[in-house]
């Protein structure tokens, strides 16, 4: 008998999940694993220093193009102002004709307005070497205070320096700029110039047949019957229209009695001269509102005898014109910040 048949019969070996058979992860990093993390972190941080670098290069390079760029903006300004200060300051002791242009509207604010005309009258009479003042002109007219401004002034010049004053019309010489021609001696036209217009008018625009379809309400306070005058708002009274017509007439009467004293017996008046009609330089001939045909050259050639022609314009440069932008930009900006500012209750 053998002496293992009474023991039990031997169990398999259990079988253990496949997790348990592989053995546990090891708990640090493998001294290669640690190194390429390390390296990675190290490679991420540079590339953001470098970054950042070069992002601090770029904000320190704009902030000084910045600041130059204002300071040469301002040196550009300084010396604009400059210039203008300094412009025509210089006199000419030769013999020649003193040119001005008239050109453009006539009004405050433009290179036609009487500040400008009248400095440059001033240099052109009381310059030694001028023997007459030219005015060259070209211009459709605008403010009758503007032009009287110039033919008032225009007149005392004349008879305090004892010179002849000149007009020489290009394309047009209409309204207020007829207006200082007829202070001129002499008026020399192109025959297709366009020259007259001797008449004053207002315009503007009414809404309120607009406003009554629209279902609009004009709510309108004022303190005197005639504040609100000429509304475009509000409906029309014959009161104040009679009131602003008179005033045109009266303004109209001042333009003919100027047009009447400067040229004398040589105008040939008709019922329509005076009628805000305008004529080409031919007509304007025949009709006494111009003496001759003749250019600027023509005319320091032929009638001055000074064929020498110095401009005593004013102008604005380009200089000039971007101070003058600027200057606007600055105070544009200045009431924007005041506007932004909070306001005290």
């Amino acid at each position: 008998m053998n002496p293992n048949d009474d023991l039990p019969p031997a169990m398999p070996d259990p079988v253990l999940p496949a997790a348990a058979q592989t053995s546990p992860e090891p708990t640090e990093p493998a001294p290669a694993q640690a190194k390429t993390g390390v390296a990675g972190y190290e490679a991420v941080l540079v590339q953001f220093a470098r970054e950042y670098m070069q992002d601090r290069r770029s904000e320190r390079r704009w902030r000084t193009f910045t600041r130059m760029f204002w300071l040469a903006l301002l040196v550009f300004v300084g010396w604009a102002l400059f210039s203008q200060q300094h412009h025509h300051t210089t006199t000419s002791s030769t013999p020649h004709t003193a040119l001005v242009e008239v050109r453009g509207e006539i009004a405050a604010d433009t290179e036609a307005s009487a500040e400008l005309l009248l400095s440059a009258l001033k240099q052109a009479f009381e310059d030694p070497g001028s023997q007459a003042v030219v005015l060259r002109i070209n211009s459709p007219g605008g403010s009758p205070v503007q032009a009287g401004i110039v033919y008032d002034e225009l007149k005392r010049l004349k008879a305090k320096h004892d010179k002849k004053v000149y007009a020489v019309v290009e394309e047009m010489c209409a309204s207020g700029a007829y207006y200082i021609a007829a202070g001129a001696d002499e008026i020399y036209v192109d025959k297709a110039s366009v020259v007259g217009s001797i008449g004053v008018l207002m315009d503007g625009f009414g809404f309120t047949g607009l406003m009554n379809k629209l279902g609009v309400e004009r709510r309108l306070m004022t303190a005197g019957e005639n504040k609100a005058m000429l509304d475009p708002f509000s409906s029309v009274s014959p009161k104040q229209q009679a009131y602003a017509q008179a005033m045109l007439d009266q303004i109209h009467q001042q333009f003919i009695a100027v047009v009447r004293e400067g040229r004398g017996k040589r105008l040939h008046e008709t019922p329509e001269i005076f009628s805000g009609l305008f004529w080409n330089g031919e007509q304007a001939v025949k009709l006494g509102l111009a003496d001759a045909m003749g250019n600027l050259d023509f005319v320091a050639r032929e009638v001055v005898k000074a064929e020498e022609v110095v401009d005593y314009t004013p102008r604005d440069n380009v200089a000039e014109r971007l101070a003058k932008r600027f200057g606007a930009a600055m105070g544009e900006g200045a009431i924007k910040a005041v506007r932004q500012l909070p306001a005290l209750h």
